[in-house]
């Protein structure tokens, strides 16, 4: 399998290069995707071959390996994101300064890898005061209770609490680094909510995990008056992720000339970057052009998963083709420009979609706001409007009341990015009074970043919340979002009411003071 040259200097762990009291030691991180190591070949530092004898290799799971204990018939496991620790111990020790180090090693699907990086050992390393951890098995109990000892040393704090965990410490492996105990939230339910989606079909319990009160009473206050409707219609409309890298030329047609050729090979690039997953699927890709960059925002679909490290790595695939390839000069290049807008609200995310474009709609009877809410449909739709004008005002990217309070809560509960609560905030509240009198409501979310399988929803109590509105795994994801859509329609209908019917501070007198 092709591995771009760009793309092979990026397994090394840049600042990995250290000296030890056993050795030299640096390391290097499955970036590409699962993998086996069959052989490891050489390693140069400075130019001079290390002994094969004179090698070990860690990768945390408490065994050392030798170059003559990895063959085809005998090879390691190199899954995705898992850290190898090469150590040297015939060089004991490197001056201050850079370094050249090369390696190569054969691995499953890729064949042989190799690969020249610099690397430095700093100054003062000794005298910097490090978290303990452990480089056989860093998730051990021994491990952690070292660091949670140095932590009550260093901080006079005793801990009681944070030590107390029911999940196993090895399943946060590449969720948390350091592992020292739990960060306990308090996790309440509402619902059920009656959801009508393509996906999501049926009564949901919702889990909330949440330190604001009012909110969970608030959510399921909604969710009576949209079950009294019969429930929200939910759809997912569109789906997306991206990463945007930016190639640099020496002038603005240059520039356009590069995206030209991009699109005239766009099937070759498509097929290099789905070479890296399984999952993820090149959709098209935009340019955007400006003085003399060229940015390309590579849209992919990506399955259950949230996928931003998905299409970092297919991205950096793919450019790294484009790089190997392109017939003429390109200055510069970086693998994100800020234009896919990581974990940041933006307007191009609103127009574009990030995620999950997903609308939830329902329409309120008149009686049911007036008996439940106190408020009649056509005060709602007026303070709605107004409160448009105010967010237009404001330049927010949102003119409903508090849709990112019901993403954020779930997003907790159910081990999603939160920080992908900033581009999921941007909402379109919509309402009109039909010829009955009723409200009909409808909220849009451009950017709803969720997942179901990968990243933190296979840990232990996040799986469980997951698996209370039957979401957990594969084929699940735009369900999920059909869920947050609606419980957040529900928030916005109890919060709107609140504010017009001024039962607002009264609703946090009474549920939401901690005296």
């Amino acid at each position: 399998m092709f591995v771009p040259s760009v793309l092979l200097k990026q397994l090394y762990t840049f600042g990995s290069l250290e000296n030890t009291d056993r050795g030299v030691q640096f390391s290097i991180k499955n970036r590409l995707k699962d993998a086996t190591l069959t052989e490891l070949i050489s390693v140069s530092i400075n130019g001079a071959t290390v002994p094969s004898g004179e090698v070990e290799l860690y990768l945390g799971d408490g065994k050392v390996y030798t170059p003559q204990t990895i063959s085809k018939e005998n090879p390691v496991d190199f899954p995705l994101r898992r850290t190898l620790h090469v150590r040297t111990t015939s060089v004991s020790h490197l001056d201050t300064g850079k370094h050249q180090i090369e390696i190569s090693f054969r691995a499953k699907p890729f064949g042989k890898l190799s690969f020249s990086v610099e690397d430095a050992i700093t100054e003062g390393e000794d005298e910097i005061v490090r978290i303990p951890r452990n480089e056989q098995d860093d998730y051990s109990e021994e491990a952690i209770r070292t660091r949670q000892q140095w932590v009550e040393e260093k901080t006079g704090t005793s801990l009681e609490h944070t030590p107390v965990y029911s999940i196993d410490p090895e399943t946060t492996r590449g969720n948390c680094e350091h592992f020292t105990g739990v960060a306990q939230i308090p996790l309440g339910v509402a619902g059920p909510l009656t959801v009508n989606g393509e996906n999501a079909q049926g009564d949901y319990i919702i889990p909330m995990a949440t330190t604001e009160g009012t909110l969970v009473a608030s959510y399921n206050r909604g969710i009576k008056v949209c079950n009294l409707a019969g429930g929200v219609k939910a759809t997912v409309v569109n789906d997306a992720m991206q990463r945007a890298p930016v190639f640099v030329f020496r002038d603005a047609r240059e520039a356009r000339d590069f995206t030209r050729w991009v699109d005239e090979h766009i099937d070759r690039i498509r097929e290099e970057a789905e070479a890296t997953s399984s999952v993820a699927e090149l959709i098209y890709i935009d340019n955007y052009l400006s003085n003399r960059f060229a940015y390309l925002r590579f849209n992919y679909r990506t399955g259950d998963a949230a996928g931003q490290n998905m299409v970092g790595r297919a991205t950096f695939a793919a450019c790294g083709w484009i790089i190997d390839h392109y017939p003429e000069p390109i200055q510069h290049f970086y693998l994100e420009s800020n234009f896919a807008t990581d974990k940041k609200a933006s307007q191009v995310n609103v127009m574009r979609t990030r995620g999950k474009r997903v609308t939830a709609e329902a329409t309120i009877p008149r009686k049911a706001l007036i008996q439940h809410m106190r408020v009649e449909p056509e005060s709602l739709h007026y303070h709605w409007n107004v409160a448009t004008v105010g967010a237009f005002l404001s330049g927010a990217n949102n003119n409903g009341a508090h849709s990112p309070n019901a993403i954020t809560a779930m997003f907790i509960a159910t081990g999603q990015d939160v920080a992908n609560v900033s581009e999921s905030s941007a909402a379109v509240l919509y309402t009109e009074i039909t010829e009955d009198g009723d409200l009909y409501i409808s909220l849009t979310i451009p950017s709803l970043i969720v997942a179901t399988y990968g990243g933190g929803t296979g840990l232990a109590t996040q799986r469980e919340c997951l698996e209370m509105m039957n979401c957990y795994g594969k084929g699940k994801v735009n369900k999920l979002a059909e869920i947050v859509a609606s419980v957040a329609l529900a928030g916005e209908l109890s919060l709107g009411s609140a504010i017009s019917s001024s039962d607002w501070v009264s609703s946090h007198e009474t549920y939401g003071r901690n005296r």
